[in-house]
């Protein structure tokens, strides 16, 4: 039985939301707070039971969210201080050639978003789609889409980037099965919306790199490409391992007790990322004499964009325990069971409206978790909660248009005007959200 005045706050909620944000401009971790108090109000909430409900969301859901995060951002920091991201990029393009450049780009996208944000990796690998266009002569979108491509699939779909962390906490889900499936998701998706959109739209839109004012500066060295693998490649595989061995899927085999204990700790994202740090910082700073003080200064300059990341989620925690303190989201369970609708399309559709109306990615994956958690129930095997948390993240990428930064950020580096943005760009994006949800809707019957 559906209550229309729940369903009426929280619909009231988010429209609340999205005038905040679109309309008054103000700022999506404060308007967030305070679409979840008119939601408390409006549902019958005692006065106070709203400030404690707000208050055990924010606890529940920075717990976890602001160490990955806060780690996750300062491994970044250093890596790109190192020129470990130019020199993954460089090594690709020497063993891919010329003639396969864009395969070898969108792979450099896909690794090393992993540790540094998309911003910064597309403006830190941007001159080597530069050079390869005016080396060639051919559409700078031959190489830039696939570029985008790689850096979006994994920003979107790969722990420890901010989103699907802070998705897969709201959602109780194991980041072990979301790393796997992001993986498994994100390499179709790459090859359709990487090298095989970028070529038939090159073949479109043609565009010269910006004229070379200076010479590039290269950096005198880089680190060894291996290494740079290596630690990208630690926290992950510790992660997945932990994972995998306390999955039901090796309860069968006589492995010891005392090894699963000791991988829980390792294998923890806590555990897993600090020891990423250290050796980051010391074989990527100490050893190639990068100055204590240096490092300091860039692992706390790289705090700055964690804590607007780390303070949003912790709104989206408090939207989503405001929707179960409420009692929507077991009514709305309960509906939605009843009409037979797939937990991944409302999940995929919810993230979908959100980011076409407002925008931002992260906005969208964290209100689209909110109102999915509460739908979640204990029937909902580990699996599918991951591959929820990438069915979100598929809507949250659809139609980048003129509200988001990313579409401004790619039009001016690429040099595009709005139109040709539209056309590339949102066009990709649009690709990208779509498969992505096949991907999930073909392994959630699978698995």
């Amino acid at each position: 039985m559906i209550d229309f005045s729940l369903i009426t706050a929280v619909l009231l909620g988010i429209i609340v939301l999205l005038i905040l944000i679109l309309k008054f401009r103000i700022q999506a971790f404060a308007a967030l707070l305070i679409s979840s108090i008119i939601v408390g109000v409006f549902s019958g909430m005692q006065p106070y039971s709203i400030i404690s409900t707000m208050q055990e969301g924010m606890g529940n859901t920075l717990g976890f969210v602001a160490v990955v995060v806060g780690l996750g951002a300062m491994f970044g920091a250093i890596l790109e201080h190192s020129g470990g991201a130019e020199a993954l990029a460089n090594y690709l393009l020497r063993k891919f050639g010329e003639k396969n450049a864009s395969w070898a780009l969108v792979i450099a996208g896909f690794f090393v978003a992993i540790p540094v944000f998309f911003d910064v990796a597309f403006i830190i690998l941007v001159p080597l789609i530069y050079s390869l266009q005016r080396k060639t002569k051919k559409s700078l979108l031959l190489y830039g889409i696939p570029l985008l491509a790689g850096l979006a699939i994994t920003h979107s779909f790969i722990p420890p980037t901010p989103g699907p962390v802070a998705v897969a906490d709201i959602l109780r889900a194991d980041l072990g099965w979301v790393i796997l499936f992001g993986f498994l998701v994100g390499i179709p998706t790459a090859i359709v919306t990487g090298p095989l959109f970028g070529k038939y739209i090159a073949k479109k839109i043609h565009i010269n790199a910006p004229e070379l004012l200076d010479e590039d500066t290269q950096k005198s060295s880089y680190p060894a490409v291996g290494l740079i693998v290596t630690i990208i490649g630690i926290p992950i595989l510790l992660i997945v391992c932990n994972t995998l061995l306390n999955s039901p899927l090796l309860e069968n085999y006589n492995i010891s007790q005392n090894l699963k204990e000791w991988l829980k700790m390792i294998g923890h994202p806590f555990t897993a990322l600090i020891l990423a740090n250290l050796i980051a910082w010391y074989l990527l700073g100490i050893r190639r004499q990068t100055a204590k003080e240096t490092l300091l200064n860039i692992t706390t300059k790289s705090m700055a964009p964690a804590g607007i990341i780390i303070l949003l989620t912790g709104a989206g925690g408090v939207f989503k325990q405001m929707l179960v303190n409420t009692g929507t989201g077991e009514m709305l369970a309960k509906y939605f069971a009843n009409q037979g609708v797939s937990l991944f399309l409302f999940a995929f559709i919810a993230a979908s409206l959100v980011r076409i109306l407002q925008g931002s990615a992260t906005v969208a994956m964290i209100t689209a978790a909110g109102l999915t958690a509460p739908l979640l129930g204990s029937g909902v095997s580990e699996i599918d909660k991951a591959l929820i948390v990438i069915a979100i993240a598929s809507g949250a990428s659809i139609l980048s248009h003129v509200n988001d930064s990313g579409f401004w950020l790619v039009s001016k580096y690429l040099g595009l005007s709005e139109k040709q943005t539209f056309r590339s760009w949102t066009v990709m994006t649009t690709i990208l959200a779509f498969i992505g949800f096949a991907s999930v809707s073909v392994f959630s019957l699978i698995f």
